[in-house]
């Protein structure tokens, strides 16, 4: 049977969702795959840090979390940096969950790198390590015997890079195709229905779905990010959301959408991708979709990735209605993933 000492820096509604998913899955992972662990470092941006080579209570911080009231009552010493949050916690695994930068991956490409040098294995939601520093980032996880995976950066807990990883051996991506974007499909959906832009937009905040500032969503970076990742990992062409043509949705107005639909066709914001020798491209645009597309019944928050490979001429992937425990779902997947070898 074994045991690793788990840390979770950042600790939002996905590092929440993935400690309420740790415990429910905690008799599962005993019992299935020899897996027992504790949670010995949660670092938060706003309710403080704990480090407790005992473990610490999940049940107890989720609770200080939900009461907005500080996580770091039991914490054994001074954290002064989630740097210093990573030399001190002592654990065998490091889950990152830090707010994404799409101009640089940073800090959490230092946070995964500060992980991996101290023999941890490193796992993230986080696109921006994805894009910016993948191949570093693998290479030290080989040298070290750890292993940097980021399942949940692309389609939250769809099987994505593992799928290419294990599943698909010597099956070489020559494209894809698909709907990255929840929030935008979601506004796109109700905008079908007779919502402006803005009272879409405004609707997916209340849900959850759209920051207080949506631009990431609606200029279209979130989905170019997502493009690039895929490239950068799938195709190995290095590739930054800067080099993806780029088009959001702020000019899609009502009655274009509801144009679409009267023609039988639908306005998604798609994402698209093509291998051209040693290099690629990629594409983010609103575009028609016919009825004959596996992407036109995609509503709402749900994603669609379509493969076109050497070997297999159309594999789709959905996800429907994803949230903070789909994520989570990706974070446990890798972690499992990654132990076991």
């Amino acid at each position: 049977m074994a045991f690793y000492k788990l840390a979770l820096l950042g600790f939002g509604n996905v590092g929440r969702a993935f400690a309420v998913l740790l415990q429910r899955k905690r008799v599962e992972l005993r019992e299935k795959y020899d897996i027992t662990f504790s949670v010995t470092g949660i670092a938060t941006a706003r309710h403080g840090s704990v480090v407790n080579p005992s473990g610490i209570d999940l049940t107890g911080a989720l609770e200080l979390i939900r009461s907005n009231r500080s996580i770091n009552l039991t914490t054994t010493s001074l954290i002064s940096s989630p740097i210093d949050f990573i030399h001190k916690c002592g654990a065998d695994v490091l889950f990152e969950n830090t707010p994404v930068n799409h101009e640089t991956g940073q800090p959490a490409v230092a946070h995964l790198r500060t992980a991996l040098e101290s023999g941890m294995h490193a796992i993230t939601a986080n696109k921006g390590p994805v894009v910016h520093a993948y191949r570093e980032l693998t290479e030290l996880a080989k040298a070290k015997g750890r292993k940097f995976f980021f399942e949940s950066s692309v389609m939250d807990g769809a099987p994505i890079f593992s799928l290419f990883r294990s599943a698909l051996p010597a099956a070489n991506l020559k494209s894809f195709r698909g709907i990255l974007n929840s929030t935008t499909n979601l506004v796109l959906t109700r905008m079908e229905k007779g919502e402006s832009l803005a009272e879409a937009v405004q609707y997916a905040q209340s849900v959850g779905l759209a920051e207080t500032n949506p631009s990431a969503d609606v200029d279209g970076w979130d989905a170019a990010i997502k493009v690039a990742a895929l490239i950068t990992v799938l195709m190995d062409v290095p590739f930054t959301p800067q080099q993806v043509e780029r088009t959001g949705i702020r000019s899609v107005t009502p009655e274009i959408v509801r144009a679409a639909k009267a023609e039988g066709k639908r306005i998604k914001l798609v994402c698209t991708a093509e291998r051209e020798g040693t290099s690629a491209k990629g594409r983010v645009s609103p575009e028609l979709v016919l009825p004959t597309s596996p992407l036109y019944s995609v509503e709402g928050s749900s994603s669609i990735i379509e493969f076109k490979t050497d070997t297999l001429s159309s594999l789709s992937i959905v996800e429907g209605n994803p949230g903070p425990e789909t994520t989570a779902y990706g974070l446990l997947a890798d972690f499992i993933n990654a132990v076991r070898g």
